[in-house]
């Protein structure tokens, strides 16, 4: 398939952490995206573009500063046709980083799949992932119901980066085939007429 027809992921990063395990799970999905011919990926470290934490009244100017450090991250977002978001679990929620990057956006989430991979103690994420469900909503996004999950994450990985539970693979692979699914619907939705904002 040519890359004119494969389908943009920007993958987002969520942790910004010192010692963070985000890279590992991130470069592992990655892995996975880079075998298939139908996707594309844009990796988006919140750690290496940074966004501003302090939002202009409503109606105001975004300080030049500011508007500098969202152009590294902004065009990106609204030039994809899906997203997949990598998120560790703090105190039964997400990482406020990430909150962050997400409200700075708003119409370049509309009419778009997200789908998510999760990593943590006992709970795999699964609890930030459930919230970011109800704040994708919001913004007129459609959430994927296949998820991939680490659960005690440290432990899921070889020294390589490779998941040691080939479940995993598999739960990448339908997770990704179902993204892919919704993406070329809502790619075909959006080109037929504009979202309803």
């Amino acid at each position: 398939m040519s890359t004119e027809q494969a389908l943009k992921v920007a993958v987002l990063v969520g942790s910004t952490r010192e010692g963070r395990f985000g890279p590992v799970v991130a470069d592992w999905l990655l892995g996975h995206l880079d075998a298939r011919g139908d996707l594309t990926a844009d990796r988006i470290d919140l750690v290496e573009t940074p966004l501003p934490v302090t939002f202009p009244s409503f109606g105001g100017e975004v300080p030049s500063a500011d508007a500098e450090l969202l152009a590294a991250v902004s065009p990106r977002l609204e030039a994809a046709d899906a997203f997949v978001i990598v998120t560790p679990e703090y105190n039964h929620s997400f990482p406020a980083p990430l909150k962050n990057a997400i409200d700075w956006h708003n119409r370049e989430w509309h009419g778009k799949p997200v789908a998510f991979v999760s990593y943590g103690g006992l709970s795999g994420g699964l609890r930030a992932v459930e919230q970011l469900r109800v704040v994708l909503a919001e913004l007129n996004a459609a959430t994927i119901r296949n998820t991939v999950s680490f659960h005690g994450a440290a432990r899921c990985f070889d020294a390589d980066g490779g998941a040691l539970d080939p479940a995993s693979d598999a739960a990448a692979k339908a997770m990704l085939d179902q993204l892919t699914w919704w993406a070329r619907a809502l790619r075909d939705a959006r080109r037929a007429r504009p979202f309803a904002a």
